[in-house]
């Protein structure tokens, strides 16, 4: 992860003395002065580089303006590390947090700086063959691994509703989108009435991330080691399909310079193919072969959709968190089109 001086977007400007005062009374060890960055990416919850002469930290709040209920809920975030971290799981350790929106003007957090790399372009092209192989063989494992743990043994037992997870996230993300929509997209109509009336039986239930890919992972300054998982803004309990069709669904999606590898040719790049990363995601998971994963891509692409609307929504709004916005909420008729494709290969009618 590299901290970028970026200009903050409308409404995000932040008290520094008084942050400083609160890290001063909440932070063990804390020394002022500080200074901020926002890191660069990311449309959920801004995200800086907190550094002092001694120290480097994290902070992570909640956008600026008026939020949708359910959304952007760091104090969520925080229990999940506070939970997950003491197990050894790769994750940065939290620090402190404050739910007083009078200190910076919203919810945040602060945790440990991790050291290591951040990728973008799931290309890898900075990596020899073997390089890129490990890394995603890595990936895998770190997801499978996250899958392994029992919730009610790391205390989080509360952590997701009860009844079935995709039935709840059909429901959420139309709920989101209606909330958010600025216009009309057939193909997001279509994908909410299929999905809500196809919803399989859930598999199990597990910790899931709810936005595992590559740029929300850190690696070890050498090596395909997974140092880090972060931006736990979706997670949940729920179904760990869900997580892998996610985390699969970018071998779908056209590339684009980030983490999808849509249409690439994988093997000269020695990036394992999505056959192959199934097949090393059942085996350590110990969990049987999808039957139709095409359901599950037009799940996660909905999802996208209904992520992607609340940006644009912000966009209107001007409480845009990332300069990237416009990018990323340009993404939602070709997401929803591409979803509606992989229903349509999963079985729903022709409408």
């Amino acid at each position: 992860m590299n901290a970028i001086s970026e200009p903050a977007a409308v409404g995000t400007a932040i008290d520094l003395d008084r942050l400083a005062t609160w890290m001063g009374t909440h932070v063990a060890g804390f020394a002022g002065p500080i200074t901020l960055d926002k890191f660069s990416g990311g449309q959920s919850n801004p995200t800086f580089a907190l550094d002092t002469a001694t120290k480097r930290y994290v902070l992570r709040r909640k956008p600026a303006g008026t939020l949708l209920a359910s959304a952007h809920a760091v104090d969520r975030e925080y229990r999940l590390l506070s939970a997950l971290h003491p197990e050894g799981f790769p994750v940065p350790r939290p620090i402190a947090l404050c739910e007083d929106e009078t200190v910076i003007g919203s919810a945040f957090y602060v945790m440990e700086r991790v050291d290591g790399r951040t990728f973008w372009d799931g290309k890898l092209p900075d990596h020899e063959p073997t390089e890129r192989r490990e890394i995603y063989e890595q990936m895998v494992a770190t997801l499978a691994r996250l899958h392994r743990f029992d919730p009610a043994q790391v205390g989080l037992t509360d952590y997701g509703r009860p009844g079935n997870y995709f039935g709840r996230q059909v429901a959420r993300w139309s709920r989101q989108y209606r909330a958010a929509q600025t216009e009309d997209v057939p193909e997001v109509e279509k994908l909410m009435d299929w999905l809500s009336r196809t919803v399989p039986e859930q598999s199990s239930a597990t910790i899931i991330h709810g936005d595992y890919r590559l740029d929300n992972l850190i690696f070890d300054p050498s090596g395909g080691k997974v140092a880090s998982v972060i931006d736990w803004e979706l997670s949940t309990i729920g179904d760990p399909l869900a997580d892998f069709s996610y985390f699969a669904v970018h071998w779908i999606m056209p590339a684009d310079g980030l983490a999808a590898l849509g249409e690439v040719d994988l093997a000269p790049l020695g990036i394992p193919s999505l056959e192959d990363i199934t097949d090393l995601y059942c085996a350590l998971s110990e969990r049987p072969r999808v039957a139709n994963p095409h359901w599950y891509f037009a799940f996660n692409l909905f999802r996208i959709v209904g992520i992607v609307q609340g940006i644009r929504k912000r966009i209107i709004d001007g409480t845009a968190s990332s300069l990237e916005a416009e990018r990323s909420a340009a993404k939602l008729v070709p997401m929803a089109r591409l979803g509606w494709e992989q229903a349509r290969i999963a079985g729903a009618p022709n409408l």
